[in-house]
């Protein structure tokens, strides 16, 4: 079972604030920490932190692009 996470303690993990680099899509939370296109936090116009599910429509990739990287909780 997944921990869960609320907006608020999601946006803590932004890459700014501490190391963590946590992203949500689809109520998963995904730790993007080790991906060097989300260094310091911001991918292109996204920023790290906050639920992406509705601005990753106009993405360049597939939502498969997830699958690479580890889930660590759900969004509350």
């Amino acid at each position: 079972m997944l921990k869960k996470y609320t907006k608020s303690q999601l946006a803590l993990r932004n890459g700014q604030d501490r190391d963590e680099i946590w992203i949500a899509f689809k109520g998963f939370i995904y730790d993007v920490s080790d991906s060097r296109l989300w260094r310091n936090g911001k991918h292109y116009e996204h920023w790290a932190g906050q639920d992406l599910t509705d601005e990753l429509k106009d993405a360049p990739h597939t939502d498969k692009v997830f699958e690479k990287f580890i889930v660590v909780g759900e969004l509350a």
